[in-house]
C-alpha cells in the first residue's frame, strides 16, 4: 500500500521546508558513498533544492573499491563535489593511541564513519552547509550504523522510511539500476549488511511495518538487536539539576 510518489513528494517539500526554517539558501551536504541511501538522499536533495545547492563529499580510506559508484552518482545529479581521503586521519589517531591501550576491533572500525562525520562538518561549515544524516528506519531500528558517526546529521529526510520503501523511491528518482540495487556492505569488516545483521531487509521491513515474520529465531534476535540499540536514537541523558533552596 505504499505510495512511492505521494512520499517522495512530501519529503521533497519537507526538506525545502526545512531549509526555509533552518537556513535560507543554505547548502545540503551530503557524504557520498556510492550506495543506495546516500544517493537516493542526494537525489531528493537536488529535487527540493537544485543540483547547485547540493554538495557531494567522497571520503574514501586509501583505496575504495567501489568509489566509481560514487563518482557515478555525482555526474549523474549533476553535483559540485570534493573527494577528501581520510586515511592520513584515520591513521593519525590510531597510531598515537596510547601502547597500553588495548584497542578494540569494533572500536577500530567505527573510528573511519566518525572521522567522515567530522569532516562532513568541516566541509558544511564551510560552504554555508547543512549535513544531510542518510540513515533509513530499517537500519535505525536494529541499530546498524555508528553512533557520533553515520547515525548523526542536521537533518534526516529517510529516517522513517524501510530499505524497501527507499529503494522504490530511488527508482521513482530516476537514479541508475546499479547505483539503488547495489548489496550493501557496511564498508567497515566487508561483509554485507545482511551477513553481519542474520536476517534480509526484506524479512526487516515486513517486521517493522506489519509485526509479521516467519522465522522466530529472527523475530527473537531482530528484537534484541532494536531493544539493545535504542539509546542510538535517543538524546544524550542530562541529570535533571533540582537545585535545593535554602530555607
Amino acid at each position: 500500500m505504499f505510495d512511492a510518489l505521494a512520499t517522495k513528494n512530501a519529503c521533497v517539500q519537507w526538506i525545502r521546508d526545512f531549509f526555509e526554517a533552518n537556513g535560507p539558501g543554505c547548502n545540503a551536504v551530503i557524504g557520498i558513498s556510492g550506495g543506495k541511501d546516500s544517493s537516493i538522499a542526494a537525489a531528493l536533495c537536488v529535487e527540493a533544492l537544485g543540483k547547485d545547492r547540493v554538495i557531494g563529499v567522497l571520503m574514501p580510506q586509501g583505496e575504495q573499491h567501489d568509489i566509481d559508484k560514487a563518482h557515478m552518482l555525482v555526474n549523474h545529479l549533476g553535483i559540485k563535489h570534493y573527494v577528501v581521503n581520510i586515511k592520513d586521519a584515520v591513521d593519525g589517531v590510531l597510531n598515537n593511541m596510547p601502547k597500553e591501550l588495548d584497542v578494540t576491533a569494533q572500536s577500530v572500525q567505527n573510528l573511519p564513519p566518525r572521522i567522515r562525520m567530522s569532516t562532513l562538518y568541516a566541509v558544511s561549515q564551510s560552504c554555508n552547509g547543512r549535513v544531510c544524516n542518510t540513515c533509513n528506519l530499517s537500519e535505525d531500528y536494529v541499530g546498524y550504523s555508528t553512533r557520533y558517526g553515520d547515525s548523526v546529521g542536521d537533518f534526516s529526510p529517510m529516517s522513517n522510511l524501510t530499505v524497501t520503501e527507499v529503494k522504490k523511491i530511488g527508482h521513482l528518482l530516476g537514479l541508475p539500476h546499479e547505483l539503488v540495487e547495489k548489496v550493501p556492505i557496511d564498508g567497515l569488516c566487508g561483509k554485507t549488511d545482511e551477513e553481519n545483521l542474520g536476517f534480509t531487509y526484506a524479512e526487516l521491513d515486513v517486521y517493522i511495518r506489519t509485526g509479521e515474520i516467519a522465522d522466530a529465531a529472527k523475530k527473537e534476535l531482530i528484537d534484541r538487536k532494536h531493544k539493545a540499540n535504542l539509546f542510538k536514537l535517543q538524546l544524550m541523558p542530562a541529570f535533571d539539576a533540582k537545585i535545593p533552596v535554602k530555607a
